[in-house]
């Protein structure tokens, strides 16, 4: 067995039971493609090579390919480099899939940027992503919780999401500091605005989060805003936690009309 790199946050997950089920988090067809970030030795590949639907894999690490290289078929590519240079797109065009999806066990210090790059690809019907406790609670957190951030409301723009199970820091090797979670993610169909625009204006009311929505806004922008939050029930010195999603969605479309 290889030893972890932790130049590659490698944490090895070694529990069967919980392989098979995140494996069986996401129903394929042979037509379909699955990507997979950070294969490792193959402990969730072996799972899901047996959905005989198609298979891209990345693998920075190329100690791995000799571990690797017996799942490479018609159906199953390794690619090794690192996910994040990669354009996956062009990486994806010569493959006739219906429908792709994403199951991984991703380093946990690059959770963030897999995540977005995931979500910028806006490509995928689910993502099925093994990540830390503390990192899946704020994805699916509703307002008025402290997990509650601006990173909750740019995955809400594409995606519902939940967590479908706790595994515990002792099923890796080696044994992490914290708990993990399986988190999917349900591609839905978005409201209908300017994304790039919506997604910088939660950046701007979570600038500070403790401090309130008119002292993260610009004066002029809050002013606009204080009739419609009254509206909405909100009184002019809520914070950003407080206002739910739908909420953010009519202020938005508000300011923009």
């Amino acid at each position: 067995m290889i030893k972890a790199n932790k130049n590659f946050g490698q944490n090895f997950l070694k529990n069967k039971e919980i392989l098979q089920k995140i494996s069986d988090s996401i129903e394929v067809n042979e037509n379909d493609l699955i990507i997979e970030i950070g294969p490792g030795m193959g402990a969730l590949t072996s799972y899901l090579v047996k959905k005989e639907c198609f298979l891209l894999c990345y693998e920075i690490d190329q100690r791995m390919k000799d571990y690797l290289k017996s799942y490479t078929s018609d159906k199953t590519s390794i690619i090794y480099d690192d996910f994040l240079k990669r354009d996956v797109k062009e990486d994806i065009k010569g493959i006739a899939y219906h429908n792709i999806y994403v199951i991984s066990n991703i380093p946990y210090y690059i959770t963030t940027p897999i995540l977005l790059k995931l979500m910028d690809l806006d490509c995928f019907k689910s993502i099925v992503l093994l990540v830390q406790k503390e990192y899946g609670e704020r994805i699916v957190a509703k307002e008025r919780s402290k997990s509650y951030n601006a990173l909750t409301l740019l995955v809400d723009y594409s995606y519902d999401s939940e967590i479908l199970m706790k595994v515990g820091k002792e099923q890796f090797t080696p044994i992490p500091k914290v708990d993990s979670v399986v988190l999917k993610l349900n591609k839905k169909i978005p409201f209908s605005i300017d994304k790039e625009n919506y997604i910088s204006f939660i950046k701007t009311c979570f600038k500070n989060k403790r401090k309130t929505l008119k002292n993260n806004l610009d004066s002029d922008v809050f002013n606009q805003l204080q009739d419609k939050l009254k509206k909405l029930g909100y009184d002019e010195n809520v914070r950003a936690e407080e206002i739910c999603p739908q909420d953010y969605q009519e202020l938005f479309l508000f300011l923009t009309q």
